[in-house]
């Protein structure tokens, strides 16, 4: 049998591997505790610090103002601290003796990487102690100090199980509130089991989404899963320090940090090699990859090249409606630089004069207006001054917010420039623009050679995006389009049994889509056959999914507006469906936006329909926006539809649709938007895998595709969808598309067949008497089961009653499988692993049938958004939202009919909330609800243990073990031999016999434990 390398051998490997040869890392294995640290910490902080501290050092008075100020209340306090002034990490101290008067002590500088006043050290089981007595000590694995600063945390598992394990594990010390005090300052994670190793951002655990855990890939895009090489290409000095200095970036908008992907920090490098080298070039990233998050660090991290004067950062002006400006300054405002969003063209041009090297946001409109402004000036200073200004343009969408003779003109005018352009969708030769003089028709003419390529087969395979579901639709049987033709085009009838279903759909009509019936079977399939592509398959109205749909005019956009009001009250032949409304009475909340020229002939009559749109709005949303301010009513809609703020998790602020003619299929970036209903013509092959990437971002774990659903000539539209994927995937194609439903359908029918030959009868089947490769191949049967159901859950052909009608399966036998799966996994943990045999998975997470868990966390996230935080005065203005408040309450109400110990406990501390929000300021809610289960549990485990006289750390484990569907639980023969019937009898006033006492105990420990510990652990 071949040995697994255990987890202690693993963690000394890493500390080698850290520590040897050319790295600075150093290993301290004194410092073990809370106060080992602190006082490490100290001593750097008075070495770095002479000339300032003037040879007095701090006093304990003084170190604990200091400790204060690092005992964070979240980790992006703290990395908002980090970010210092000016690049610089410093503490404030009011010094004991009045006369020394305050001083500020620099603690980690941004830029002093791999020398100056930085050191980098190595510690390893780090003891957290318990806070309150119910809780338990965690060791730490492996942490990585800067300055004295814990800043990196490494969890490993042995290679026998997932670095999920150790993900999870992380997730649980965060719900303790172990990473406190020194270790709050934590900017990133890593978890590993030796071959597989991931990083992540840090986070509360409501917040640490599995689905941002980031693979290392190497400048080739190739996987570095293994830990030491991990480490050697990530942890090493000193691109370490660069990754949680350089490499993160904060979002102020949502309070989290960032910590950039393999792909973006190479294409940072490349730009700045080329740069250095006064070359242009442009970067390739398949859209929904993070581009403006990429093209935003590439701008501001060019301003560390001195030859650089400014950077420019040129949006498409649609785009100032849109999000790049916002995302620009949300990340911009904890960095060491500004960033001037210039509001009219003589603040463009003070800036560009001004000596200051800063970050500029402007449009192509108004370097323009610059350009115009000087024409008959060439003999003016300023006119020389800004000609010959190094200046670096990084321009993201680089095709639609720069024509190629607009850049020409650029060029020629600031003669010194360099250019780098960000796409998702290059043009190459294949799709070259028409040819126009000598103008550039392609990306690599206009903006130079590719610098560095992520496609959109190597972003699904890394899991930095989604791939791809799409489903080709007609409301036209085989038999309806002849029909259509033959009236349409009389002479064709001859020759209709000769032409493919592509050369039918070419001579279609357009008219026949502008049809009503035609328009009310797109309403019919988004409203009731499109539930589980937009999450409305549990009871959470507020954790679903938005869609666009795209249409071919604004006439037919506002036709489709129409149509929708006319479902939703009621007075159409289309209904929407009960199980619809169970979920989202008031489904679909939605809005329309498109363009309004002031010089059209139909610009009159779309004015008035918009007038009678955002009235719709106002009343829908309480806000009151007018034509004056529709760049407002634009924004507004893009906020709501992409729900990043915290106002827009509640249902009441909610939009579930919007219907667009063009507006939001590029650069608009909304994680929760699933679905995107197209009835038009296929678009060019760059235009559709821009509008299709508007649904591919990572968000949570059960939106599995980004969903596509087209309307209109299918065999034709699946042609072009094929055309685009071979040109942008690299080769990639298959990669990237979803199974068709008959594949999905096999997979799932084959798979249950496998299930059903190792397993027949669930009930029959004896988890404790059967061999161990009986339980691996049944657990990995069960698990393929899980997750094909999962996925052709999702596709339209699903109906409900097909599992019991066509597989004679159903959820209660799915849950009868189940209940013997988490046995038979329970078995497999407990025994040895040997590698030789079945690979499982034993960290997998059944994804079928779970909604609860989401429940809960999703509620806990909404109470958080009622508590104050940092220095914010508390206002009421969220107290007097009863449609926020009413929405919790009934969350709350619901959630207690399927647990009600969990969900009377969130009452309690919504209760608490809603009557003294300062009680909690700065808490985590997560936290603290895990501290009511743990105090609970505590008082459980010691009342039962002093009733019954049982030993309480015993009962601790069998309650830590307990399986619901096993007979027999873990320790329980161990609990048994601790029992002291004698001892019982004595301090009891009514006995059981002795011969009843094992049983009776025992009967009451399942009862208590099913009913009042295990639903709130569940």
């Amino acid at each position: 049998m071949v040995k697994v390398t255990s987890e202690q051998i693993l963690e000394e490997n890493l500390i080698t591997q850290l520590t040897q040869g050319i790295s600075q890392w150093t290993y301290r294995e004194d410092l073990k505790t809370e106060e080992d640290l602190w006082q490490n910490f100290r001593d750097k902080l008075e070495q770095n610090n002479q000339d300032v501290l003037e040879g007095i050092p701090l006093t304990e008075q003084e170190f604990r103002q200091i400790q204060n100020q690092l005992n964070f209340p979240s980790f992006y306090k703290g990395a908002e601290w980090l970010a210092g002034e000016n690049g610089t990490a410093k503490v404030e101290v009011q010094r004991e003796d009045a006369s020394l008067g305050t001083i500020r002590l620099k603690v980690i500088k941004r830029e002093d990487v791999s020398g100056g006043t930085s050191s980098y050290e190595v510690i390893n089981q780090f003891e957290s102690s318990r806070s309150r007595e119910i809780d338990q000590n965690r060791r730490f694995d492996v942490s990585l100090l800067i300055n004295g600063l814990p800043l990196i945390h490494i969890e490993l598992k042995n290679r026998s199980h997932s670095y999920m394990e150790a993900f999870h594990q992380i997730k649980k010390y965060l719900r303790e509130d172990k990473f406190r005090g020194i270790y709050s300052c934590i900017q990133m994670f890593v978890v590993t089991n030796g071959s597989d190793t991931r990083y992540i951002a840090s986070a509360k655990d409501t917040n640490l989404n599995e689905q941002f855990l980031t693979r290392w890939v190497d400048e080739k895009n190739q996987p570095v899963n293994d830990y030491l090489a991990f480490s050697q290409d990530v942890l090493s000095i000193p691109m370490a320090h660069k990754m949680v200095t350089h490499y993160t970036v904060m979002d102020n908008e949502r309070k989290s940090i960032i910590i950039l992907r393999p792909y973006q920090i190479h294409a940072i490098e490349a730009i700045r090699k080329a740069s250095n080298l006064r070359k242009s070039g442009y970067v390739w990233h398949t859209t929904g990859s993070g581009k403006t998050l990429t093209s935003y660090k590439v701008a501001r991290n060019l301003l560390h090249i001195p030859s650089i004067d400014k950077t420019i950062f040129i949006v498409d002006r649609v785009d100032l409606d849109q999000q790049t400006t916002s995302s620009f300054m949300s990340y911009a405002k904890n960095d060491v630089i500004d960033i001037d969003e210039t509001s009219n063209v003589n603040e463009l041009i003070k800036k560009l004069l001004s000596e200051e090297r800063n970050m500029i946001v402007t449009t192509i409109q108004k370097l323009n207006h610059v350009m115009r402004r000087f024409e008959d000036k060439k003999d003016a200073k300023n006119y020389q001054k800004l000609r010959h200004l190094n200046i670096a343009f990084v321009v993201d969408e680089c095709h639609r917010a720069i024509s190629p003779v607009k850049k020409r003109e650029i060029e020629k005018f600031f003669s010194e420039s360099l250019w780098y352009g960000f796409t998702g969708t290059p043009i190459f030769a294949e799709n070259a623009k028409k040819a126009v003089g000598n103008l550039p028709r392609t990306t690599e003419e206009q903006y130079g050679v590719r610098l560095h390529e992520y496609t959109v087969k190597e972003a699904i395979n890394d899991r930095a995006v989604l791939g791809f579901q799409v489903e080709y639709k007609t409301t036209l049987d085989e038999e309806m389009l002849d029909q259509v033709l033959i009236q349409a085009h009389p002479d064709l009838e001859k020759q209709l049994d000769e032409l493919s279903v592509a050369e039918k759909e070419f001579y279609l009509p357009k008219e026949m889509y502008l049809d009503e019936r035609h328009m009310l079977e797109v309403i019919h399939s988004i409203v009731n056959k499109s539930r589980r592509k937009l999450g409305l398959m549990g009871n959470n109205s507020g954790e679903t999914f938005c869609a666009i749909l795209t249409t071919s005019s604004i006439n037919q956009a506002q036709r489709y507006y129409d149509l929708f009001k006319k479902v939703k009250e009621g007075s159409s032949s289309v209904e929407i469906s009960e199980e619809t409304k169970r979920v989202l009475p008031d489904f679909p909340k939605l809005a329309i936006t498109y363009s309004i020229s002031e010089n059209e002939e139909a610009s009159v009559y779309n004015q008035e329909k918009m007038k009678e749109v955002i009235k719709d709005y106002n009343h829908e949303f309480g806000t009151h926006f007018t034509m004056e301010t529709m760049r407002g009513y634009n924004r507004n809609i893009n906020d709501r539809l992409a729900r990043k703020s915290n106002k827009y998790l509640k249902r009441s602020e909610q939009l579930d649709l919007v219907i667009v003619v063009d507006r939001l299929l590029t650069g608009f970036d909304a994680p929760c938007l699933s679905t995107l209903f197209i009835d038009r013509p296929p678009m060019q092959p760059h235009d559709l895998i821009q509008a299709f990437s508007r649904t591919n971002r990572l968000f949570v774990k059960h939106k599995k595709y980004g969903q596509i659903v087209t309307f209109q000539k299918p065999s034709t539209f699946e042609n072009k969808v094929n055309d685009a994927l071979v040109l942008y995937s690299n080769g990639g194609e298959n990669d990237v598309l979803a199974p068709k439903w008959e594949e999905a359908y096999l997979a799932f029918s084959d798979g249950l067949k496998e299930l059903r030959e190792i397993v027949c009868v669930p009930k029959d089947f004896d988890v404790e008497s059967e061999s161990k490769l009986k339980l691996l191949k049944f657990i990995k049967a069960f698990q393929t089961v899980d997750r094909t159901l999962a996925s052709i859950q999702v596709y339209s052909e699903f109906e409900e009653g097909m599992l019991e009608n066509e597989f004679n399966f159903s959820l209660e036998i799915y849950e009868e499988y189940e209940g013997k799966y988490q046995n038979a996994l329970a078995e497999i943990k407990k025994s040895k692993p040997d590698p030789e045999e079945i690979e499982i998975n034993v960290s997998y997470e059944l994804e079928s049938v779970r909604q609860e868990e989401i429940n809960y966390e999703y509620l806990l996230l909404l109470i958080q958004s009622f508590v104050p935080s940092g220095s914010d005065e508390y206002e009421l203005l969220t107290q007097a939202d009863r449609k926020a408040i009413n929405e919790i309450e009934d969350y709350i109400a619901s959630f207690k009919k399927t647990n009600q110990q969990k969900g009377e406990l969130i009452e309690k501390i919504w209760q608490e909330v809603l009557a003294n929000p300062e009680l909690y300021r700065d808490q985590n809610i997560s936290t603290v609800f895990q501290s009511m289960i743990y105090s609970i549990r505590h008082a459980f485990v010691s009342d039962f243990s002093d009733r019954w006289k049982v030993k309480e750390d015993q009962l601790n484990y069998v309650v830590d073990n307990y399986q619901l569907n096993r007979d027999r639980q873990f320790g329980e023969a161990e609990l048994r031999k601790t029992s002291d019937y004698d001892l019982y009898r004595e301090s009891t006033e009514d006995p059981v016999n002795k011969l009843r006492y094992w049983k009776v105990m025992r009967r009451e420990l399942d009862e208590k434990l099913r009913e009042e510990i295990i639903p709130l652990q569940r």
